[in-house]
């Protein structure tokens, strides 16, 4: 792997890392990605480093669960489709639902184990006594992911319909 594509998906991994610590009027908080109550825990720097390796070995996985699935499904879906169908360009629709069902399983199993995983990691970080309130502002960041997120499927819908369409054969 060149060189600048190991410092992109370092940098990557820092930037998804780095979001998970917020400095506050009682110390630095970290606020873990997955906790639908946003708490937050003070820690200190020795912790620190040690949740920050913790969470670079996740993110890492996490990247490479979700890269390497969309490989092995792509190719497994372009093979199921030029073994099965006599002209897979016409058979759009199918092609693109059988890499989607390949990436669920592909995906799905072990970026399931993944994060019960984390989630389990996080329990011996964290200690009750260390949890504070978080203001409005500090808990917030990731209000923009659900609008997103629809936006993207949205859009990834409309061009897939907008493939099937343009490949349909005409019936003279």
């Amino acid at each position: 792997m060149p060189a600048t594509q190991e410092l992109v998906i370092v940098g990557l991994i820092d930037a998804m890392v780095n979001r998970s610590f917020r400095d506050t009027q009682s110390g630095r908080v970290v606020v873990f990605s997955g906790d639908p109550r946003k708490r937050g825990y003070l820690v200190s720097p020795v912790e620190e480093r040690k949740i920050k390796s913790f969470l670079k070995m996740f993110y890492f996985a996490h990247l490479y669960v979700l890269v390497f699935g969309i490989v092995v499904s792509q190719s497994c879906a372009s093979w199921f489709a030029y073994a099965s169908f006599d002209r897979p360009a016409q058979h759009l629709l199918g092609s693109v639902s059988s890499c989607v069902g390949i990436y669920l399983l592909v995906v799905g199993v072990p970026y399931a184990l993944l994060w019960r995983a984390y989630k389990r990691g996080l329990v011996s970080f964290t200690a009750p006594a260390d949890e504070v309130s978080l203001t409005q502002i500090e808990a917030s960041g990731r209000q923009w992911l659900v609008p997103a997120v629809v936006g993207f499927g949205l859009l990834l819908l409309a061009a897939i319909a907008i493939l099937v369409l343009a490949v349909r054969p005409t019936v003279p």
